[in-house]
């Protein structure tokens, strides 16, 4: 990834934090605002061997190190199964676990994984004026691995770097949180979020105008990177606006084809518009006008815990047939106990 392909927000961000002095950075905000993205630009940048005033050169042979991923002075933490998605290397015995079926890939950052950054720590550098470790997403080490990296983190050896990225800060321990300088992410403006999605669909072979783009910022709640994500699937502009009234009537045929947690993300973002609805603010995921009557606010806050419950195993639905006919019947339910009550 070269400091260029960096969207205008995070590059901004980029040249603010280029001088950071502290040792350990943590990156918080919520999902789809770049913080993966961020963490690996201040990375490559801390590494490069000719960095500018906006990050690393993008040419140099740190550069390339981290291209190919086989940069012997930057250590990637993070679940297996991101590292499988996007291309870092595991280590040989966890490698080798998970191709002899052994086991599945972790989707949380293991102790073992903690222990080896540990140890890398301890290595002479390889390159360079310093030795970097990326965690991320940070929120995803359990107790025994954040308490594994936790005196590394507050007294690392020698020219050791961190930069840590998180979607859910809150989840962190507190004594990791307190080691580390903390930066929010920024928000990009409206304008810079949907000249980036149309020139993100265009490089995807998807051309899109601003009004498209602006549907899938919209069902993404404002964040570009979730957006990019609506994008893929060929989202509509019509389909958006009709989905809210469908539920109200138990038409389950827009949803059908997405995957459960696609499903459950739709119904927890109409729950918060209902609920902004009722307490009188904006709406953010769908216009005020494509909402059905507000239920009662007690209705509305058992629906979203009974949400909130089930995104805990939505990865692994018990059935996905009967799960979703149970959000759909249970949906309709909730929206029903609105119809003729007006906006409260």
């Amino acid at each position: 990834m070269s400091t260029t392909a960096m969207a205008p927000w995070l590059q901004h961000q980029l040249r603010g934090l280029m001088g950071h002095r502290g040792h350990a950075l943590l990156l918080v905000g919520p999902s789809g605002l770049g913080q993966y993205e961020l963490a690996l630009g201040l990375a490559r940048a801390w590494l490069c061997e000719t960095p500018t005033a906006d990050g690393a050169c993008g040419f140099c042979g740190s550069c390339h190190a981290i291209d190919v991923r086989t940069h012997a002075d930057l250590c990637v933490l993070m679940p297996e199964t991101l590292s499988l998605e996007l291309g870092w290397p595991l280590g040989e015995v966890a490698q080798k676990e998970i191709d002899d079926k052994k086991r599945k890939a972790s989707k949380l950052i293991r102790v073992e994984s903690a222990r080896d950054a540990v140890a890398f720590t301890q290595f002479t550098r390889s390159r360079g004026r310093t030795k970097v470790i990326l965690v991320h997403p940070a929120e995803r080490m359990n107790m025994e691995s954040a308490n594994t990296l936790l005196k590394t983190l507050e007294e690392p050896l020698g020219e050791v770097r961190f930069v840590l990225a998180t979607e859910a800060a809150h989840q962190l321990l507190p004594t990791i949180r307190s080691r580390c300088q903390t930066h929010a992410m920024a928000w990009p403006t409206e304008a810079e979020a949907l000249d980036w999605l149309v020139q993100q669909a265009s490089a995807a072979g998807k051309p899109a105008d601003r009004d498209q783009a602006s549907v899938w910022l919209q069902a993404a709640g404002g964040r570009p990177d979730d957006a990019l994500a609506w994008a893929a699937t060929g989202l509509q502009g019509a389909t958006w606006a009709q989905l809210p009234q469908a539920l109200a009537r138990g038409d389950w045929g827009t949803l059908a084809g997405w995957p459960p947690a696609q499903q459950l993300a739709v119904l927890q973002k109409l729950c918060h518009d209902l609920m902004a609805k009722a307490a009188g603010a904006p709406a953010r995921f769908f216009s005020a006008d494509q909402l059905p009557p507000a239920p009662r606010w007690t209705a509305l806050a058992q629906w979203s815990r009974e949400l909130m419950t089930a995104a805990r195993t939505v990865e692994h639905p018990y059935n996905a047939g009967l799960t979703q006919e149970a959000w759909a019947a249970r949906t309709r339910q909730v929206l029903a106990s609105g119809a003729g009550r007006g906006t409260v």
